[in-house]
């Protein structure tokens, strides 16, 4: 009995003993752990970016200027037509036909002149034998510039109908890449006037504009680059993830709209190989600084504290301060610092909510602070003035 009720009397203890120390054991709880990184620095050239659209500097719907049957089609649907290759051959019969009329006209007007030339000689003979009145001499005389007149008419008329016989060959007023054919031989068409039947239409892309629309502020900026040359411009289309295009900005309208506070711009590309269509959607970017050197973070360090924004940066001992900072567009999904910020600078890229506490401590883990690859871009659906960034060589880096 004795030995019992020792070893109830131990356990109890032992109980005690324990239920003593949990406190000391249980504490703080220990330190929040997230991982921290310096700022990567890089060499980066900002960018103003627009979506905009392909228009072809001419388009041109080629109706005959005259009337007529269509007798024969010279080219092929799609075809790259130049200036004056001949693209349609109206029945020229008609035309023809009154040409070698207004010809014989001519032809009587002539023979009219001559008798009557022939007749004021005689007038003016007899005149100044006294043997008619100068009344009957002016009168030759008027017959003579009658006739004279007659003949200028017919000339005037076979220049017409010349004209007409010409109209029947309509050629191409443009060259550049012809749509198909809008009517063919056997019909006819109307002509001579802006309702006459469009027979097909040609566009010349070679080279090719792109326009777009931008801010009154990018207006300003680019009037006065403007003055030390044209402004390059880049572009890339809606399945292209590099700006392999190059042009320049060669034109900026008379008036910003007011409805929307924009302007419209347009650059020429070079399309020397016809792969710009008009109608097609492209992404292009403007130049909007030098090179400058830039320190960048991942858009998830930087926080809201009212109206600042701020990231959180780790001292030596482990504790966390909010740093306001200013910030810049971004660069292959990293967020230029313009200010705020230094190159030696530990902040906080991941656990950002466990540290929004002031006066925190935290067991920080280093981390790098790496480029995120640009993806093949998505569809351009409208167009709207940014601003972004591209590398332009790595001077240094975080860690």
């Amino acid at each position: 009995m004795r030995k019992l009720m020792i070893a109830v009397a131990t356990a109890l203890g032992v109980v005690a003993l324990q239920g003593c120390s949990r406190p000391a054991e249980g504490g703080a709880p220990p330190a929040p752990q997230v991982t921290v990184a310096t700022p990567l620095v890089q060499q980066v050239e900002e960018w103003d970016d627009f979506s905009g659209r392909f228009e072809a500097p001419q388009t041109v719907d080629v109706r005959a200027r005259a009337g007529g049957y269509i007798q024969n089609v010279h080219f092929s649907d799609g075809d790259y037509v130049r200036r004056g290759q001949l693209l349609f051959t109206l029945d020229p019969r008609p035309a023809q036909a009154a040409l070698n009329a207004a010809r014989a006209q001519l032809s009587q007007a002539q023979a009219q002149l001559s008798l009557a030339q022939s007749e004021l000689t005689r007038a003016e003979t007899l005149l100044s034998s006294q043997a008619i009145s100068q009344a009957e001499a002016d009168t030759r005389r008027g017959a003579v510039e009658q006739a004279e007149a007659a003949v200028a008419s017919a000339n005037a008329a076979i220049r017409a109908r010349q004209l007409e016989l010409e109209f029947t060959r309509v050629t191409a007023p443009i060259s550049g890449r012809v749509s198909d054919r809008r009517i063919d031989p056997g019909n006819v068409v109307a002509g001579g006037s802006s309702a006459g039947d469009i027979l097909t239409t040609i566009v010349s892309s070679s080279p090719i504009h792109f326009v777009f629309e931008g801010s009154e502020a990018v207006l300003l900026k680019y009037q006065r680059q403007a003055r030390e040359g044209a402004a390059p411009i880049q572009v890339r289309l809606q399945d292209e993830a590099e700006y392999s295009r190059t042009g320049t900005l060669d034109f900026t309208d008379n008036a910003i709209d007011p409805a929307s506070g924009v302007v419209r711009l347009r650059a020429v590309v070079p399309n020397a190989d016809g792969f710009l269509k008009p109608g097609m959607f492209g992404q292009g970017r403007l130049a909007g600084s030098g090179s400058y050197q830039a320190m960048l973070v991942p858009d998830a360090a930087i926080a809201t504290d009212a109206a600042r924004r701020v990231v959180y940066v780790v001292a030596a001992d482990g504790s966390v301060a909010p740093k306001p900072v200013q910030l810049g567009p971004v660069v292959q999904g990293l967020r230029v610092i313009r200010s705020g910020l230094s190159a030696n600078d530990r902040v906080v890229i991941s656990g950002l909510q466990r540290v929004q506490q002031p006066g925190v401590k935290v067991q920080a883990q280093n981390g790098r602070i790496q480029p995120v690859a640009q993806e093949t871009p998505q569809p351009v659906t409208q167009a709207a003035p940014a601003s972004s960034a591209s590398f332009t060589g790595a001077l240094a880096s975080g860690d």
